[in-house]
């Protein structure tokens, strides 16, 4: 028995790293999963990757700071899978500059995608969630989202948000049998830290008593715990991972 079967499972952002790590280790454990990105044609990678596992994967292209799009996107969830157990809210960009060079624009444009979109989906499955009495609700924030981060004023403000609405959502929806946490990552490899200037690496490195950054399945694991019935008395909660940078 997997933690997660006959669970269906909703993640943004799932054409690639950390979102694609999420859908994949929910799936492993048994869920089916409505992978979702703005163009659709992203997913496939992921969705041969969670068939590959057994499960069902429905791909699903939505821009998630768009209420009209969350709410047929979710319709079509429900219609596909008759129920929505997990939510993960990963979707997010980046457009970084320091504070005197930042556009409205950038600025619009990060909050619409990183705090709105959480916004919108979290209130598009409250309801069924609700009404089965039971959910769990994952949002990814970061770690400056706790301590802000230069030149990411933008950025930091929205994941800082992310955090509030989690505390909020928690708050609202807990009588009803439905938990809300946050995950709050710290420095991730990918294809952005791999092209850093070595001087650069190893100044973060110096940053983190690890002494390396984290795997995109890190963050999956923590997500995975949060939505399992393992935590099932926990809700409300920012679980940082990011060896140890922030404590």
């Amino acid at each position: 028995m997997g933690a997660f079967d006959g669970k269906i499972a909703v993640v943004t952002g799932a054409a690639r790293g950390i979102g694609q790590a999420i859908a994949l280790k929910l799936a492993s454990g048994g869920a089916d999963v409505a992978v979702c990105d703005l163009q659709v044609e992203w997913l496939d990678e992921t969705v041969k990757a969670v068939e590959a596992l057994g499960r069902k994967a429905l791909p699903l292209a939505v821009d998630v700071g768009n209420g009209e799009a969350v709410n047929a996107c979710i319709d079509a969830v429900i219609k596909a899978f008759g129920r929505i157990d997990i939510m993960i809210n990963n979707a997010g960009i980046t457009k970084d500059t320091l504070l005197i060079r930042m556009s409205e624009e950038q600025w619009d444009d990060v909050l619409r995608v990183n705090l709105k979109g959480v916004f919108l989906f979290s209130r598009a499955v409250a309801k069924p969630m609700m009404r089965q009495r039971s959910g769990a609700i994952v949002n990814i924030a970061s770690i400056v989202g706790l301590i802000g981060g230069a030149g990411q004023c933008n950025y930091s403000a929205s994941k800082a948000g992310v955090i509030a609405l989690t505390k909020s959502t928690a708050k609202e929806l807990a009588s009803r049998g439905v938990r809300a946490n946050a995950v709050a990552p710290g420095f991730i490899k990918s294809k952005m830290t791999d092209a850093l200037p070595e001087e650069v690496r190893s100044n973060y490195l110096g940053l983190i008593p690890m002494a390396r950054f984290g795997e995109t399945e890190d963050i999956a694991k923590a997500v995975a715990f949060l939505a399992s019935d393992e935590a099932s008395y926990i809700t409300g909660q920012v679980l940082s991972v990011n060896g140890g940078m922030v404590m």
